[in-house]
């Protein structure tokens, strides 16, 4: 008898790579249709059109102690929630066992650092809620315009979920006066919706916290990236607690050279961010 020789077996990633690409050609997933002569966050600023923040910028502004005092005061001010008093006490512990050498980011940490360094104009938010990290926006850009978009199930996650109303209100309680857009209704029509009604309109921060299946942060990521400004931040939540989107985000923004991206995964859902520099 002649033994045939043993067939190597290919590497775990090589079947991962295999398998992904066969799924991609079932259901391919829609990509962004980037537009030429997109605008900067820095207007007419030579060097902010330029030279905008750096993402290490954000991320040391992200992790830091002020970045979490903020967040602190503001959440103090809004209407309480059990989520609202559980982030401020894990923040309260942390920094009580670890000292000056604790390091945390959430969704809020890291909207207060790109806040405050691209002081955005206009702002997006897909998966609004209670208007906790709109809030922080508004807090520290009072005069930008916000444009949430939100189904507002009722009970969501187990936790109220009042409605526009509520949330026009806590943005009014940390102090933003600019202009408010809240449109309910499932974001894969309302966005393309509101895209289409304003072709010249761009962001210079935006958040998607909303549908966690690939195909639906896929056409949310596809659908808001090509109007985020050159400079301006694009922040992804859940990327632990719903693991499949870490591919997602890789795929539109940490693959793409347009970007350049950072990844909280330490602790908590994670957090993902990215500075538009192409």
């Amino acid at each position: 008898m002649i033994l045939q020789p043993l067939r190597r077996v290919p590497a775990a990633r090589t079947i991962a790579r295999a398998l992904r690409r066969a799924w991609a050609k079932v259901r391919p997933l829609p990509r962004p249709r980037y537009i030429a002569n997109t605008p900067n966050t820095g207007g007419a600023h030579a060097l902010e059109a330029f030279f905008p923040p750096t993402i290490s910028t954000i991320v040391e502004a992200a992790l830091s102690f002020e970045a979490v005092d903020f967040v602190t005061s503001l959440l103090r001010k809004l209407t309480p929630s059990d989520e609202s008093e559980g982030q401020q006490l894990f923040y309260h512990w942390g920094q009580g066992k670890f000292g000056q050498h604790w390091r945390y980011a959430d969704i809020t940490t890291v909207l207060c650092a790109a806040a405050m360094a691209v002081r955005p104009k206009a702002y997006l938010e897909i998966g609004v809620r209670r208007g906790r990290s709109a809030a922080v926006v508004g807090a520290l850009a009072p005069g930008c315009a916000v444009y949430g978009f939100d189904l507002w199930l009722t009970d969501y996650a187990g936790a109220p979920n009042p409605g526009p109303d509520f949330v026009r209100s806590e943005l009014r309680t940390a102090g933003h006066t600019g202009d408010v857009a809240l449109i309910s209704g499932d974001s894969a029509k309302t966005v393309p919706a509101l895209l289409r009604e304003h072709p010249d309109l761009f962001f210079d921060l935006v958040t998607i916290d909303g549908d966690h299946s690939v195909a639906g942060a896929a056409r949310d990521l596809a659908n808001v990236l090509p109007r985020l400004k050159i400079g301006g931040v694009i922040v992804f939540d859940d990327i632990c607690s719903a693991p499949a989107l870490v591919r997602v985000w890789d795929w539109f923004v940490k693959e793409d050279a347009r970007y350049r991206s950072w990844e909280f995964t330490d602790a908590g859902a994670g957090i993902a961010a990215a500075i538009r520099v192409a």
